[in-house]
C-alpha cells in the first residue's frame, strides 16, 4: 500500500535551499512540484530541476566566513567586484543587462524603452549602417524574454547572415539558437520527434526567409513560429506593386510577413538601415506591418507623426556621435576621395569598338523584343569591360541571360537583376556572376534563327574581342589595376588593412591574383596577405576565408597586419568587418549609390578602432561608362549626403535616367564620351535633369522630415541615471579593469602594460580550471599572449576589459568560487574573506561588511499577470565602534575604505579574534540592522523600476520588491588606526 507524498513546501523566489549535498537559489518558474535552481553563486548554465516530493529540500542559510581566512588589504575590493561582476540577476530595472556580453551605449536603450510601452512590440528600427541595430533588437529580445513577456525567438535573415546572427545572439546576448536552413532542415527534422514540428514556441530559431517561405515549410512554421520575431534587412520584404525587379521573392516574403503580423500577441520587430528605397509604397506597407493605420496615415499631421513615433525609430551618426566620446571604438571620420586612371590605348580602342558593336548591333535589331535582348547584351559588355578584362573575357563566352525572355518586359527584368543594381533587388549575395552578352545576332543559310546562328563575320568579331580583352590583363595595359597596386601600397604603408570591393567574380579572383603577385615580389621585405571572397562561396566559406586571413595560424601566431581582403557585394551587407579593415576601395563602381554605403558600412562602425576610415573610388577619367555613373549617380549622391548629413535614396527615376543617358551614349553619340568636352557639360539631358530634380526635392523632404523619423518622444536622459546606477552596482569600467589585472597577476599570469593601452597577460601558467575557461571563451588558436584593450569592443581572440567579456567573467567566477571554498591552494585563492587593516584611512576601529541581498521582485506583465524575478544585489556597510554598539557609516564613507591603503601589519592571532567577536554579534544585533539595509534596498529597487516603467508609460500596478532572507555576509573586514609606535606585529 502506498500514500501520497506530502504537498512539498513552497519556496520564494531567491530563497535559500539546500539539495543534492550544496546550496541553490530559487528561482522564476518553480511550482510545488518543480522547483528550478542555480547553485549559490554558480552561473546560468548550472540550473537544474529538482523534484521536492523525490529528493530532499530544506531551507538554507549562507555560511558566514572563517574568521582565520585572512587577506591582504586588496581582499576586500577584489571579491566585491568578483561578486558583482558574476552578477546575472542584476537588481535594476532593465532585467537583461546583467546577463548579456554587451554593454550597451544610452542610445541603444531607446528602441528598448519604445518597446517597454507597448502591449504586443512592433517597432522598425532603421538606425544608420554600423551603430549597432543588432544590438538594439538583440536588447529588445534579452529583455522581453527575462521579463517573461516572450518565451521564444525567431530571427528571419538571408542564408548568409544566418551564422552570424547565431553567433551573435549566443555571444553577446546568451541565447542559445538553432539554424534553420537548407543543410540542417534535414538533421533537425532526424532529431524531432515524429507528428512535430522543428519549431517550439518556447525555440529560439534563426531562419533562412527564403527557405521557410517555401510551401513545404510556411505553414507548419506559421503555426509554430515563436510568440517574437526580428526580421533581418526587412525592406527586402517589400516591394513596390508595379516593380519589376525581384518582385515575385519579394511578394513571397511580404506575404510571410503578412502572415505573422496577423497574429495580434506577436512581437515583430524590422530591422533595416535603409527602410525607405526612394518609392513611398513599399516604405508603407513596411509600416503597416507594425500598425494597419501607418499605411495610410498622413505624416503630415501632428496626429500622424505622433503615430508613427510610436512604431519607428532612426538615428543618423551624427544625432549619436556624443555617445563615443568616452573612448569607445566609433570613427570620428570617414575620409572619401576619387582616384582617377586613363585608360592604356589598348583598353581605349577595345572600348571605342565595343561601342561600335553595341550600336550596330542595336539598331540593327529586328523588333523590339531582340532589341531589347542586344541591348542588355552590349550594356553586360560596356560594364564587364570597364570592370576588368577577366570580366570581359568571361562575358564574351557566356550566353547571355535575356536570350531566354519571352518579351521586352521579361527582357527588361532579367537585364535589371543580372546587368543594373536596382533599389528594388533583394540582395547583393548572388549578384556577382559575369552577365553574359552572347546572343544569336544573325540569320543562318537556312532562314532560321537559332541560339548558334552566329555567321562566320560576327563570330570572328566576338572572338577578337575575347582575345584583345585578354591581352590587356595585368598592370602593362590594365592601368586601372596599376592604380589599384599603387593605392593600396599607400595604404598599407600608412596603416590601413583595405578591402577592394569588385562587381564581379571573375574581376575579384582576378584582381587578388594580381595584388598577390606584385605585393609579394621576391625579396619584399613586408610581405602581404591577400584573399579573395566572392559569391561563388557559401557564407560559412566566405567566414572561413576571413578568418584565414585575419585570424591567428594554427601555432597561436597573429595574423599579418599587412593585409587585403578583395570581394564583391555578398560581403557589402551584414558581415562586419570593422575589427580587421579600416578602409574601402571601390574598384568597380556600383550602379546605386546605397551599394557604396554599404561597403563603407562594413569597416565604418562601432568596433572600428581606428579613428578615421577612408574609402576610395576608383574610375577611368575617360572611361564613358564611369563618367555616366559618377556624374549621374554618385557624385550627385555624396553631394547631397555632404549637404544635410544623411544619405538620400535614390528616387525611383535613376533606372530610366540611367537607361536613357546610356541610350544617348549607345545609339545617337557616333563620337565616345571621352573623345568629347564631356558627356553632360555641354547639355544636360532631359532624363538626368528630372532625375536631379527629383533627388534634390526628395533631400529636402528628407531634410525637413528629420523631426518626423528621429525619435524625439524618448530621451536617453530618462534612463540615463537609472543606467549609471546599474553599471555602478555591476561595476564600472576602471573597477573591471584593476580587477582582472590584479586577479592575473595574483594567479601568474604576468600581466604587462602595453603603449597601446590595456595590458597582456600570460594563460600557461593560470590554475587549470580559469586556463581552460579562457581557452574555451577565445579559442583553442588564440594569439598567445592574450591581448586585454581598455575599451568596450576586441579583435576575435583577444579581451575587452568589460565585466560581460567572458574572459573577465571567468576570472570574476574563478576568484569568487575560490573565495568561497578554502580547499584550494592558498595562491589560486586571491581573494579572502576576512582581514584585519592598519591604515590612515581611519581615526578608531571601522568595521566593513561585504552583504548580498536577494529579492523576489514581482512585476506586472503585459498580460496583466504578475511574473516573479529574482534580483541580486552585493553592497558595502560599514560602522565605527564596537559591533555591540555600532555607528553606522554612509554608502560613501563605506565605499571610501576600499581605496584604503594598509601601514603596517596585524598579528594573525590578533586578527582572527577581532573577526570572531564581529561574526559573534551577527547572531544579536548586527543582523537586525542589516536587515533594515535590505528593506532601504528594496525599497530603492522599487523605486529604480517605478521611474523607468514610469518613463516607458508600462503598468505599474502590483510592482514590488521584497527582501528574500537575511542578507548573505561575504565579507567581514576591521580597519585599524595605524599604530603611532610600532610594538611588535600589533599595537
Amino acid at each position: 500500500m502506498t500514500t501520497a507524498a506530502a504537498p512539498a513546501p513552497k519556496y520564494a523566489v531567491g530563497s535559500l535551499v539546500h539539495a543534492r549535498g550544496r546550496e541553490w537559489v530559487v528561482l522564476p518558474d518553480s511550482t510545488e512540484d518543480l522547483l528550478v535552481l542555480r547553485p549559490l553563486g554558480g552561473a546560468d548554465v548550472d540550473i537544474a530541476g529538482v523534484l521536492p516530493g523525490l529528493e530532499t529540500v530544506v531551507p538554507a542559510t549562507f555560511a558566514p566566513p572563517t574568521p582565520g581566512d585572512l587577506g591582504d588589504q586588496h581582499t576586500a575590493g577584489l571579491l566585491r567586484t568578483a561578486l558583482r561582476i558574476g552578477f546575472r540577476a542584476g537588481a535594476g530595472p532593465f532585467r537583461s543587462l546583467a546577463s548579456i556580453a554587451v554593454d550597451p551605449r544610452p542610445y541603444q536603450l531607446v528602441p528598448l524603452m519604445m518597446a517597454l510601452r507597448q502591449d504586443t512590440v512592433r517597432l522598425l528600427i532603421a538606425d544608420d549602417v554600423g551603430i549597432g541595430k543588432t544590438v538594439e533588437a538583440g536588447l529588445i529580445a534579452a529583455e522581453l524574454l527575462a521579463q517573461g513577456d516572450a518565451r521564444g525567438l525567431v530571427v528571419l535573415c538571408s542564408p548568409a547572415l544566418a551564422e552570424q546572427w547565431r553567433a551573435e545572439l549566443r555571444g553577446k546576448f546568451g541565447i542559445d539558437a538553432r539554424l534553420v536552413l537548407p543543410a540542417t532542415i534535414g538533421r533537425l527534422e532526424r532529431e524531432t520527434p515524429y507528428g512535430h514540428s522543428v519549431f517550439r514556441s518556447d525555440g529560439a530559431y534563426v531562419v533562412s526567409t527564403d527557405f521557410i517561405k517555401s510551401p513545404r515549410y510556411r505553414e507548419d512554421f506559421l503555426n509554430n513560429c515563436p510568440d517574437l520575431v526580428i526580421v533581418d534587412e526587412a525592406h527586402t520584404c517589400v516591394a513596390d506593386s508595379t516593380a519589376q525587379v525581384s518582385a515575385r521573392t519579394s511578394q513571397q516574403r511580404y506575404g510571410l510577413l503578412r502572415a505573422l503580423a496577423d497574429v495580434p500577441d506577436r512581437h515583430l520587430l524590422l530591422v533595416t538601415a535603409t527602410p525607405h528605397s526612394g518609392k513611398e509604397e513599399p516604405f508603407r506597407r513596411l509600416l503597416g506591418l507594425l500598425d494597419a493605420r501607418l499605411a495610410t496615415v498622413g505624416f503630415e499631421s501632428r496626429a500622424g507623426r505622433e503615430l508613427l513615433a510610436q512604431f519607428f525609430v532612426q538615428r543618423r551618426r551624427a544625432d549619436i556621435r556624443e555617445d563615443f566620446q568616452d573612448g569607445a571604438h566609433f570613427p570620428s571620420s570617414r575620409d572619401t576621395a576619387e582616384v582617377s586612371y586613363t585608360l592604356h590605348r589598348d583598353y581605349r580602342a577595345l572600348l571605342a569598338e565595343v561601342l561600335a558593336y553595341a550600336r550596330e548591333t542595336v539598331r540593327s535589331a529586328d523588333g523590339a523584343l531582340q532589341q531589347r535582348q542586344r541591348w542588355w547584351s552590349t550594356l553586360a559588355l560596356l560594364r564587364t569591360l570597364s570592370s576588368s578584362p577577366a570580366a570581359a573575357v568571361r562575358s564574351l563566352n557566356t550566353r547571355a541571360g535575356v536570350q531566354e525572355a519571352d518579351n521586352p518586359d521579361e527582357v527588361d527584368r532579367t537585364g535589371q537583376v543580372t546587368v543594373s543594381d536596382p533599389a528594388d533587388t533583394d540582395s547583393a549575395q548572388s549578384a556577382d556572376e559575369v552577365p553574359g552578352s552572347l546572343l544569336p545576332t544573325a540569320t543562318s543559310t537556312t532562314g532560321e534563327t537559332g541560339p548558334d546562328d552566329l555567321n562566320a563575320e560576327e563570330k570572328s568579331r566576338l572572338v577578337a574581342m575575347a582575345e584583345a580583352a585578354g591581352k590587356l590583363a595585368g598592370p602593362t595595359r590594365d592601368t586601372k589595376l596599376k592604380k589599384l597596386v599603387a593605392t593600396v601600397t599607400d595604404l598599407l604603408d600608412s596603416g590601413y588593412r583595405p578591402i577592394v570591393f569588385c562587381r564581379y567574380i571573375a574581376t575579384s579572383d582576378y584582381v587578388a591574383d594580381h595584388l598577390k603577385k606584385v605585393l609579394n615580389k621576391r625579396g619584399t621585405e613586408h610581405p602581404v596577405a591577400v584573399a579573395s571572397v566572392t559569391g561563388e562561396l557559401s557564407p560559412d566559406m566566405r567566414l572561413h576565408r576571413i578568418a584565414e586571413l585575419t585570424g591567428a595560424d594554427e601555432h597561436g601566431e597573429p595574423a599579418p597586419e599587412r593585409r587585403v581582403l578583395v570581394a564583391t557585394d555578398c560581403l557589402s551587407e551584414g558581415v562586419n568587418l570593422q575589427e580587421s579593415f579600416d578602409a574601402v576601395i571601390h574598384y568597380d563602381l556600383a550602379w546605386n549609390p546605397t551599394r557604396h554605403e554599404q561597403r563603407e558600412g562594413r569597416v565604418d562602425r562601432f568596433g572600428q578602432r581606428t579613428d578615421t576610415v577612408k574609402a576610395l573610388t576608383l574610375y577611368g577619367a575617360d572611361n564613358p561608362v564611369d563618367d555616366i555613373v559618377l556624374k549621374v549617380l554618385l557624385r550627385k549622391h555624396e553631394r547631397i549626403r555632404r549637404a544635410i548629413g544623411i544619405s538620400v535614396p535614390v528616387p525611383q527615376q535613376a533606372e530610366s535616367a540611367m537607361q536613357a543617358v546610356f541610350e544617348e551614349l549607345i545609339l545617337r553619340s557616333d563620337t565616345p564620351s571621352f573623345e568629347q568636352e564631356g558627356l553632360f557639360e555641354r547639355e544636360q539631358l532631359p532624363a538626368a535633369e528630372q532625375l536631379e530634380l527629383a533627388w534634390e526635392s526628395s533631400a529636402e523632404r528628407e531634410k525637413a522630415s528629420r523631426s518626423l523619423y528621429a525619435q524625439n518622444r524618448i530621451k536617453k536622459e530618462d534612463v540615463a541615471t537609472e543606467v549609471a546606477e546599474i553599471r555602478a552596482a555591476l561595476g564600472t569600467g576602471e573597477e573591471v579593469r584593476e580587477f582582472t589585472r590584479r586577479a592575473l597577476g595574483a594567479l601568474r599570469g604576468v600581466p604587462a602594460d602595453r603603449k597601446q593601452g590595456g595590458f597582456t597577460a600570460h594563460i600557461d601558467a593560470l590554475p587549470q580550471g580559469l586556463r581552460d575557461a579562457v581557452t574555451a571563451a577565445l579559442g583553442p588558436r588564440h594569439p598567445r599572449p592574450v591581448v586585454f584593450h581598455d575599451a568596450p569592443s576586441a579583435p576575435r581572440g583577444e579581451v575587452a576589459l568589460t565585466r560581460t567579456d567572458p574572459v573577465v567573467a571567468a576570472t570574476a567566477r574563478f576568484v569568487l568560487d575560490t573565495a568561497l571554498d578554502e580547499k584550494f591552494p592558498a595562491w589560486q585563492r586571491p581573494a579572502r574573506r576576512c582581514g584585519v587593516i592598519r591604515t590612515n584611512a581611519v581615526g578608531r576601529p571601522t568595521t566593513m561588511l561585504l552583504v548580498r541581498h536577494r529579492f523576489q521582485l514581482s512585476l506586472p506583465s503585459r498580460d496583466g499577470e504578475m511574473r516573479p524575478q529574482l534580483a541580486e544585489e552585493a553592497r558595502v556597510v560599514a560602522f565605527q565602534g564596537r559591533p555591540e554598539v555600532p555607528q553606522w557609516l554612509t554608502e560613501e564613507e563605506a565605499l571610501a575604505l576600499l581605496e584604503a591603503r594598509a601601514t603596517g601589519n596585524s598579528d594573525s592571532g590578533f586578527a582572527t579574534d577581532h573577526i570572531a567577536s564581529i561574526l559573534a554579534a551577527l547572531d544579536t544585533g548586527l543582523m537586525d540592522e542589516l536587515r533594515l539595509h535590505s528593506e532601504s534596498a528594496a525599497t530603492e529597487l522599487e523605486a529604480s523600476h517605478h521611474r523607468v516603467r514610469t518613463a516607458a508609460r508600462a503598468r505599474l500596478a502590483g510592482l514590488k520588491a521584497v527582501p528574500q532572507g537575511d542578507p548573505d555576509v561575504l565579507g567581514v573586514f576591521l580597519y585599524r588606526p595605524a599604530a603611532t609606535i610600532q610594538l611588535g606585529g600589533d599595537a
